[in-house]
């Protein structure tokens, strides 16, 4: 999940299902690049995906993984929070 795009991705999904062409043209990349991040979150077990007719759509399996996010975003308030202890 490390890459910006697959973040980008598993918090699009938060907001519901998409298909490939409408994550394509929000991350600015194409369509084979997109696809590889979203094989990768499928492999991972994070999404799934359906196809309809020529499209693909894609929703989140899991969706206590947006906990993670939650977590991430504490630990990077910590963090800052302590660097300005320090400095102030």
């Amino acid at each position: 999940m490390a890459h910006p795009s697959r973040l980008f991705i598993v918090d699009e999904l938060s907001r519901g299902e998409r298909c490939v062409c409408d994550l394509t043209e929000m991350i600015g990349a194409d369509v084979s690049t997109v696809s590889k991040h979203l094989a990768v979150l499928k492999d991972a077990g994070l999404v799934l995906d359906n196809r309809r007719g020529q499209q693909v759509f894609y929703r989140l399996r899991v969706p206590c993984i947006l906990n993670f996010f939650g977590c991430v975003e504490a630990v990077i308030e910590e963090k800052a929070r302590g660097q300005a202890a320090v400095v102030g």
